[in-house]
């Protein structure tokens, strides 16, 4: 789950922070529990419509209520660890710990060190009819701009689409900028992505069912683990299921000006994350290496499924790559939940269009998975 708390100084109180934490925590717990009509109620009739969609009620008042409190934005700390604490602190504050087979820690080997991943094994209830290795594995990258967020702050999504989509989920923790420039993350997820395949019957999946996912700045990790297995002639992902993708830090498009502040994500949130990450790094913005909608071609990628919300700033170039995909001769689902703002993957709990949009993915993610 993505913070959206002011913007402070790296020294702020500690107790003000915890109770900013706490108290956002249980406004998202309470969600699910007010009627729509009582939520339009709240939002005083009114409702708001860009580009011909109209947000999602629940959103709507979320995003009114954060509004109100002084807050805007996916970072809450120009502070990089200040920022990440209240992200895990926020994550904590409304975790479900939604109900699987069995999680297990593990430590994979990477290219710089041990990189730390958790493995979710779907319900008994899962495999009912169906033999043990048959079911698909879903290697998962969590999003933050490739700055912030970890498995802990995308556990119960993981958890989500586990069981709900009866499938193998392995979560990776990345190297994270500032500390590691790109395309160090890149490098362990790919990683991460060959020891799935080596490992997934140790796991009890099926080998040949190996997908990629993320969602915003990990689906940009899944998009490049896609080219780098064309490249270098590993076995293709299954499915790449990329939730709201980077794809390219090099342009701006017009969903970046339309909703560059008020939606969850910000276009000052865009720039911090690209200068963590970018600053300084053995390659630039164009590079194909870290903008795969830049690469020269796209022909020969795994299969696709593109998922956009019509309220993201990001939209634009998720839809673009899904084009240009399809344009090269690969299979894409594409999908805009035009209601919807970024970071609705993380927003299920909440109800609403958010949670209706991640039941219609899971399902079609397990379809995907399980063809042929």
């Amino acid at each position: 789950m993505a913070s959206s708390l002011p913007k402070e100084p790296a020294k702020a109180p500690a107790r003000r922070e915890a109770m900013v934490n706490a108290a956002a925590g249980m406004s998202l717990r309470a969600m699910p529990r007010i009627p729509d009509p009582v939520k339009r109620l709240l939002l005083g009739g009114r409702s708001l419509t860009i580009d011909g969609n109209t947000l999602d009620t629940t959103l709507h008042l979320m995003l009114t209520a954060q509004k109100v409190a002084g807050l805007d934005g996916l970072v809450g700390s120009d502070d990089v660890g200040t920022a990440r604490a209240q992200l895990e602190a926020l994550s904590a504050g409304f975790k479900q710990n939604i109900a699987v087979g069995a999680v297990t820690n593990l430590s994979i080997l990477g290219p710089a060190g041990d990189i730390r991943a958790r493995h979710y094994r779907p319900p008994h209830d899962a495999h009912r009819g169906r033999e043990r290795g048959t079911d698909p594995l879903l290697v998962f990258f969590h999003g933050g701009g490739q700055v912030i967020g970890s498995i802990e702050t995308h556990d119960d999504l993981c958890r989500q689409i586990c069981r709900t989509g009866g499938m193998h989920v392995l979560s990776v923790d990345y190297r994270l900028a500032p500390e590691h420039k790109a395309p160090a993350g890149s490098a362990d997820a790919f990683a991460a992505y060959l020891w799935a395949l080596e490992n997934a019957a140790a796991l009890g999946a099926d080998p040949s069912r190996v997908g990629v996912g993320g969602d915003s700045a990990g689906a940009n990790q899944a998009a490049l683990v896609a080219h780098r297995a064309r490249d270098e002639g590993a076995q293709r992902p299954a499915l790449q299921l990329l939730l709201y993708p980077v794809t390219n830090y090099r342009d701006e498009t017009r969903s970046q000006t339309l909703f560059a502040e008020g939606f969850f994500l910000t276009k000052r949130d865009l720039n911090w994350f690209r200068d963590h990450y970018l600053g300084g790094a053995e390659v630039d913005a164009s590079d194909p290496a870290v903008s795969p909608l830049l690469a020269d071609d796209l022909s020969g990628l795994a299969p696709a499924m593109v998922v956009t919300a019509g309220f993201d700033p990001l939209r634009d170039e998720g839809e673009q790559y899904a084009r240009a995909m399809r344009s090269a001769g690969v299979t894409v689902d594409y999908r805009e939940f035009g209601s919807l703002v970024h970071g609705f993957a993380n927003f299920f709990p909440l109800g609403g269009g958010s949670a209706t949009a991640m039941a219609q993915v899971i399902s079609a993610l397990r379809a995907h998975l399980c063809r042929g």
